[in-house]
């Protein structure tokens, strides 16, 4: 039975500005430039790498305050971690962790070739304590890298969002395949960000999450200051937008209705 908690703040309250301008804007992307985005997304986010090399995103420093099961996986003090972070980009939460934490060790991984050579590039790149690698989180397998449930705790950070929603629960499912396995923890989508806690909860396949570890996500929310900058012809369908470069972003709400979320409905999860 599913059980429902909600913790954090909501979907943020529009103005009658910002609402009229979102119901003036409903005319969708053609059928033909959709296909072509998805055909060429992983083109769009290599340029997008190549334009900006490292410095577009800031370094996450705040994903140990945000996610405290990072610190509460451990069953002793100064017990060593796995992680993977899905969707590294350039290493902006990866290197943080592993300045502030040397009792990690982490995979990490992008579809973006470029953005892997950047974060193998980096000054703080140390093979013994990271394995980067290039993946198609909707395709590859990631045990093609990682041992089946050698994984204690994996990362989602703005990257589901980038996914088209029909294919959110092949990433979901896969990089169930990573981790050591109990439920979903969902602080609801709040005006910048949402934040989940996704316990293994997926049978079926054989694992890289360890049984009863987590993956932590956190991503863009319904009604984002970022939605609300698209321009009129930017809308791909319901809360699902085009960037001008050609990169894509999903907003959430705590009622997605998509099917990686209804498959986490499905087993005992709480929001």
């Amino acid at each position: 039975m599913t059980s429902l908690q909600r913790k954090g703040p909501q979907t943020r309250i529009l103005s009658t500005g910002e609402e009229e301008k979102l119901k003036r804007d409903q005319a969708l992307v053609s059928a033909f430039k959709q296909q072509k985005l998805e055909k060429e997304a992983q083109k769009n986010w290599d340029l997008f790498y190549k334009r900006n090399s490292t410095n577009f995103f800031k370094d996450r420093h705040w994903t140990t305050r945000e996610f405290e099961e990072l610190r509460s996986c451990r069953e002793y003090e100064g017990q060593k971690l796995t992680l993977l972070e899905a969707g590294c980009g350039v290493g902006n939460c990866l290197f943080p962790l592993l300045e502030e934490d040397s009792n990690i060790f982490a995979y990490a991984c992008d579809f973006s070739p470029r953005a892997v050579d950047y974060v193998k590039q980096h000054p703080l790149y140390n093979a013994e304590r990271c394995k980067v690698f290039q993946c198609d989180l909707t395709r590859d397998d990631l045990l093609d890298h990682i041992p089946p449930e050698s994984v204690d705790a994996v990362t989602l950070i703005f990257v589901l969002s980038a996914v088209h929603p029909e294919k959110m629960h092949l990433v979901l499912l896969n990089v169930y395949k990573a981790l050591l396995p109990p439920g979903v923890k969902l602080r609801g989508p709040g005006s910048t960000a949402g934040s989940t806690t996704v316990k293994n909860c997926c049978g079926g396949a054989t694992e890289v999450l360890k049984p009863g570890r987590s993956v932590l996500f956190r991503d863009y929310g319904l009604n984002d200051h970022a939605m609300l900058r698209f321009k009129a012809g930017s809308k791909l369908g319901e809360n699902f937008y085009v960037r001008q470069d050609g990169t894509r972003s999903y907003f959430f709400t705590d009622e997605t209705n998509l099917p990686a979320v209804s498959a986490l409905k499905a087993h005992p999860v709480a929001f």
